[in-house]
């Protein structure tokens, strides 16, 4: 394991698939005899936000983190109601056309789902599997998150689904739903970076015909009957400021062999590369 390494340089490209180009990041390309590290980002998101990640782990090993149908850059996605197990068809795609045989997968919120499902669909590709902050919900509440979570915005001439976008990112930073704006769902972290924040508001704005299409998917997911099937060693993992980290027991509970992390998280450079040397040196084990 290389360590003490500089921040690697990240690069972006496309790769032509037949429903359309996906475009992703790419570090660590020069990096031999070690597992690859596909990255899967959260919903209202691209392979942007994997950055600082792939910065830390793309000096040690190749990582690879697209941006997923309808999201980023890339195309759209091949239905109106994609399910997770269709964004894990595409991802699979993918890496088959990048010559990725065998990989390890991260995957972060809606993208740990996305994870869960390559490593069902591509057991024999998918050697490891890093699930960061997945939900766990009742059916009942499921169908509530899916029906309210994503926000209507539509395009007005004056500009207000500008507006719309602004408010909405802010509100997920502040409160958890973020449509409960009270005290009792207050999240308590603050917000980013202005930067930050306006990065992702054009992220929102980018993909506000499809991105609802990938919430709707991560609400919907049945976990119950995906993460029993997962074979291949799995880290199931979130910061420890995150809505989700009380659900990390249940779901590693969920499947055999799982081990259990809670981080500093990944919403601030500092917390992203403290995070990203413990998820490499969890990796650097299975090199043998």
């Amino acid at each position: 394991m290389v360590t003490g390494t500089a921040p690697a340089p990240v690069y972006r490209r496309f790769i032509d698939l037949p429903a359309g180009q996906t475009h992703y990041r790419e570090a660590g390309r020069e990096r031999t005899g070690c597992l690859p590290l596909v990255l899967l980002h959260q919903a209202s998101g691209s392979s942007r936000t994997m950055v600082p990640l792939m910065r830390r782990i793309g000096g040690e090993r190749p990582v690879i983190a697209p941006d997923l149908p309808g999201n980023g850059d890339s195309a759209p996605p091949e239905t109106d109601s994609p399910a997770m197990a269709d964004y894990a068809r595409s991802v699979a795609r993918m890496l088959d056309a990048a010559g990725l045989d065998e990989v390890a997968v991260y995957g972060f919120h809606a993208g740990a789902c996305v994870a869960a499902e390559l490593a069902v669909l591509r057991p024999g590709q998918v050697k490891a599997v890093i699930l960061d902050s997945m939900g766990l919900y009742d059916p009942a509440e499921a169908a509530a998150f899916a029906d309210r979570y994503v926000p209507v915005i539509d395009k007005h001439k004056h500009g207000l689904h500008l507006i719309e976008a602004w408010n909405f990112v802010r509100d997920t930073y502040l409160f958890w739903p973020w449509f409960r704006t009270d005290a009792d769902h207050a999240r308590g972290v603050g917000l980013p970076p202005l930067e930050e924040m306006h990065d992702k508001v054009v992220e929102v704005i980018k993909s506000m015909q499809h991105f609802g299409a990938y919430y709707r998917a991560a609400f919907m997911h049945d976990k119950a009957a995906v993460l029993p099937q997962i074979g291949c060693p799995t880290l199931v993992t979130a910061g420890r400021d995150n809505s989700q980290a009380g659900h990390v027991p249940t779901i590693a509970a969920m499947i055999a062999g799982a081990e259990s992390l809670i981080t500093a998280g990944v919403y601030t450079p500092q917390t992203a590369e403290a995070t990203a040397g413990e998820y490499a040196r969890w990796l650097s084990r299975l090199d043998g």
